[in-house]
Formats: structure tokens, sequence, C-alpha cells
């Protein structure tokens, strides 16, 4: 949900913004698997598809390959972290810590949960998404 909520917001944006390429992975997930049926709900019900997105685990080439990785828990952080091993860990962030006025950043993970929590989840991630775009303007070089 995360990707597809932050592609959708950034190709409103001006270039060269709207040209950053934005992919998902998952700590946990497995390779080649739609996306949950909440998930493709949730989405739904805010005008984007998830119908196609098909599921990819994380890996070293992933992380090394990007400018910014924004996780929407501490425990996914950790597992990040753990897999970059004694890399920088300077491009990772939680998806709410740019937000003001709000002690909330962590976006409870939804996995094999009810509708509800999907809708939560994603209500959290299209509150973070303009301060992620603003930090994007702010920091992005382009340089991958």
């Amino acid at each position: 949900m995360a990707e597809r909520l932050l592609r959708f917001a950034l190709e409103g944006e001006e270039y060269p913004y709207n040209r950053i390429e934005v992919r998902s992975a998952g700590i946990a997930a497995g390779d080649g698997y739609p996306a949950s049926s909440n998930a493709v709900a949730a989405l739904k019900k805010v005008g984007i598809d998830l119908e196609d997105h098909v599921s990819r685990r994380v890996t070293m080439d992933d992380l090394l390959a990007t400018d910014y990785v924004f996780a929407m828990t501490n425990g996914h952080m950790a597992s990040l972290s753990n897999l970059l091993g004694e890399r920088s860990v300077d491009s990772l962030f939680l998806m709410r810590e740019f937000l003001q006025d709000t002690d909330e950043t962590e976006i409870p993970d939804p996995y094999g949960l009810s509708f509800f929590h999907y809708e939560n989840a994603r209500d959290s991630m299209v509150e973070a998404i303009p301060s992620i775009v603003r930090f994007l303007k702010s920091n992005w070089t382009g340089s991958r």
C-alpha cells in the first residue's frame, strides 16, 4: 500500500520528483504473491489499483541500490539494520518520523488482520506521505 500511495503522490509533483522510482519489498514477504484482498480493497476505496502487485522479500542488493528506505515499524527498522550489518543506515527512516505534532511514529503492520486494520494502516500512511514528499524534495539528489 505504501508504495502505491507514495508513487501516486509523487506523480503529482514536478520533474524530477515525479520520476522517482518507488519500490516495495517486505521483511518477511514471500516472493511472487499477490497483495492481500484487504490491502487491495483498502486502496481501491481511495481510487488506487493494487491488483497487479506482486510481493518481494527485501534483499541486501535492494538496500544498497536505493537512496532511502521507509519502514512502517521499529521492528522493521531493526530487521533492516540487521540485514545491513556494519553498512550505513543513514538512509533508513520510519514513514511517520517526519510528521510534526505526533508521538505515533509507527504504522502497525496489518498483515493477516481485518479490513479495519488495513484501512487504519492506509490512513496512517496517507497522513505520512506529504511529509515524505517534503523530505524527498529537500534531500533527494537523484543519485540513483
